[in-house]
């Protein structure tokens, strides 16, 4: 058990500061679950407790600034936690090993486009005030079940999909993004804890790690900091995918 504390919560804390500093956090404490042997299940669930407890407070800052745009997120939020709550039953009723065999075309897949997502955030289009409301809920769903079912990448997709293609401006966008991620987060974890899967004194610990870390990322943030996040997410996505690799195929071969 001390084990999976020492491995997780540095991970944790990484992944907060790398969220403050650059977004994908997740690629980085999702795998740290999974580089323990715990359950692909309680993974999921367990690291949906930590992010909850690290996007309240994010949340509450940009709320706290205005940088919130209310009138669009009324209509998000539950969209959001509609889709948030089908993705995560939705990831309970796959066995194990399919699971895996899921993350293993994910992983790159996600980690591929935010490592290289900075040419693509900037608004393309200017849509009517109705439009980008359409856009932003139907994004808040689609974006919803993927959060529920797997997670990580979740805030930059929201940005790529709110800023790149509802048009809207940079600083809204992402304020909506945190509200949007607060709600998915809290749905996948009712459903998660409903279905016992959270192991909640990991959690709970985690989610301290988490904050800590996004704390000291947005308090202490340097231009050059942002120089650190591409080596560690690779470096532990390298990692994860080859131990998730090595144990799909022993164990499609037991």
């Amino acid at each position: 058990m001390l084990r999976e504390y020492l491995i997780i919560c540095p991970l944790v804390f990484i992944a907060g500061f790398i969220d403050a500093v650059a977004g994908g956090g997740g690629l980085i404490s999702l795998p740290a679950y999974f580089l323990t042997g715990i359950p692909v299940h309680s993974c999921v669930a367990t690291n949906k407790m930590s992010a909850f407890m690290g996007t309240s407070v994010t949340t509450a800052k940009f709320a706290k600034d205005g940088f919130i745009p209310w009138k669009t997120a009324v209509f998000c939020i539950p969209c959001a936690f509609l889709g948030s709550a089908i993705g995560a039953n939705a990831a309970l009723m796959i066995p194990d090993t399919v699971f895996k065999m899921v993350l293993i075309v994910i992983i790159p897949l996600t980690g591929i486009l935010i490592l290289t997502k900075k040419d693509i955030l900037s608004p393309k289009k200017s849509f009517s005030e109705r439009t980008t409301v359409v856009i932003c809920a139907l994004s808040s769903l689609l974006i919803g079940v993927y959060d529920g079912f797997y997670g990580p990448g979740t805030g930059t997709f929201l940005l790529l999909m709110l800023a790149g293609v509802a048009g809207m401006e940079l600083t809204r966008a992402n304020g909506l993004t945190k509200a949007v991620n607060f709600s998915t987060n809290l749905s996948a974890l009712v459903v998660f804890l409903a279905k016992d899967q959270v192991i909640l004194p990991l959690g709970i610990t985690a989610g301290l790690f988490n904050i800590a870390g996004n704390y000291i990322g947005a308090t202490r943030f340097e231009k050059n900091g942002a120089k650190i996040v591409k080596p560690i997410m690779i470096a532990v996505l390298t990692v994860f995918f080859i131990k998730l690799v090595v144990e799909w195929a022993t164990g499609a071969g037991a």
